[in-house]
């Protein structure tokens, strides 16, 4: 029973101070974990940096662009909302069959483990917003009991939408008719200079563990800008 207790202590901890899990991931100024990946389109700057006497390029890489939705409680979402803030995002349509209900059950898991660390938000964001208005949002997210206000059901028109998603997230939004859309199943990860770190199938489990697992890793990454080594 001490050991039981002794775990769910270091879990809480985790979760709600993030200077703990930072000690956790780091020692001595030394990451003690692998850096998460950074997706897209990467371009050689014309500018550089030295490292240990040796000249290096700068990387550019992909971003998501600016963007301007609304969320389930009516207020704008932008670009900006996410400032400094690490963000999953995935997409759905509140009437489609049962995958949906399964990714935003796993999204409702991943914002109740989470609910505590003001660092971390979440998305979901119709691909069908003709139907999926503010007052639909706000009904299908009440079903859900979210933990947390960080979790933002977001709407808008198709077109900036569907640019979003293929342009931004580089993630797949089509619409075929009017009950059918063909839209991506992953839930893709942002780190807070709006870089893309990760994509997760959304209704896969191991994917969920890892996405909880890596978010650690970015919370880590990112206080590590901010915060000095601890010994």
């Amino acid at each position: 029973m001490a050991a039981i207790a002794k775990k769910i202590v270091i879990l809480v901890l985790i979760l709600a101070v993030p200077g703990f899990l930072y000690y956790l991931l780091t020692a001595k100024g030394k990451n003690r974990y692998k850096p998460l990946a950074i997706y897209g389109q990467k371009i050689v700057a014309k500018t550089g940096h030295k490292f240990h006497g040796k000249y290096i390029p700068d990387t550019i890489y992909h971003q998501l662009p600016a963007f301007k939705l609304t969320a389930q409680d009516g207020k704008p979402v932008s670009d900006s909302t996410f400032k400094g803030k690490i963000f999953v995002a995935g997409f759905f349509y509140t009437h489609c069959p049962a995958v949906c209900s399964t990714i935003n059950r796993n999204m409702s898991y991943l914002v109740d483990t989470y609910r505590k660390n003001k660092m971390v938000y979440f998305t979901s964001i119709t691909v069908d917003p003709q139907r999926d208005s503010v007052s639909v949002l706000k009904k299908y997210a009440d079903s859900f009991k979210p933990a947390s206000n960080r979790w933002l059901f977001l709407t808008g028109d198709t077109t900036s939408i569907y640019r979003l998603a293929r342009q931004g997230f580089l993630v797949n939004a089509l619409k075929e008719s009017d009950d059918d859309f063909i839209y991506s199943d992953n839930l893709v990860l942002i780190d807070s200079e709006k870089r893309i770190r990760g994509y997760y199938k959304g209704a896969n489990t191991n994917d969920i563990n890892r996405l909880t697992d890596e978010i650690k890793v970015l919370i880590a990454e990112e206080l590590r800008k901010v915060d000095k080594p601890l010994y």
